[in-house]
């Protein structure tokens, strides 16, 4: 006899469920290149910095790059004006801000579908990883994705001189329609667990 209860018992997979099973193991090199991806926005980050403090400084290429950047048009500034800077500051949030979902992604990507991180005496692991699930995945990069485009959707009203105003409409109503889908999955979410604990 088993010391493991009937229903707990470890079956043995047939060779092609072992296959079909083993097959998300094809996501890891999707996660390894996002880790890439990360690390391009890391460079771009502090190429972005480095810029913004030499046009601090009075460097003429420097500030030649931030305002190509931000989109600056027309009569450009011979210095940083505080409307550059918060242009430039929005962008580095921005950049932030996509690589924290970038973050989000890999690890409670690989976490809920490729293998266990074994991560729970793990002094650094991530407060939302201990119930994540795709789910909660799915609705924490609904609002992540909501952020990044609240960030993009200010730069456009800071810097609406260099917009016509179709562009900024369609901007705003991009913007509605992140916020609607992510209302949407949080109230398909509550209604799914709302049902899971009734059958319980």
């Amino acid at each position: 006899m088993s010391a493991l209860e009937p229903s707990k018992q470890v079956r043995k997979l047939t060779p092609l469920n072992n296959l079909i099973f083993a097959s998300r193991w094809l996501q890891l090199p999707l996660y390894l290149g996002l880790i890439l991806a990360q690390c391009v926005y890391v460079f771009h980050f502090w190429v972005e910095l480095v810029d913004l403090i030499g046009a601090a400084m009075g460097n003429a290429d420097s500030l030649k790059h931030i305002l190509d950047a931000v989109g600056i048009a027309g009569t450009r500034p011979t210095r940083l004006t505080e409307t550059v800077i918060m242009l430039v500051v929005l962008g580095l949030i921005d950049v932030v801000m996509i690589s924290n979902l970038l973050i989000m992604v890999i690890v409670g990507g690989y976490e809920t579908f490729v293998s266990r991180m074994h991560l729970d005496n793990h002094p650094d692991q991530p407060e939302w990883l201990s119930h994540v699930n795709a789910s909660v995945l799915k609705t924490k990069l609904a609002m992540a994705i909501i952020g990044i485009s609240s960030i993009h959707l200010l730069k456009t009203f800071i810097n609406a001189a260099n917009y016509t105003e179709q562009t900024i409409m369609w901007q705003t109503l991009i913007h509605i329609a992140f916020l609607l889908s992510a209302l949407a999955i949080s109230w398909t979410d509550r209604i799914t667990t709302m049902t899971h604990n009734e059958k319980h």
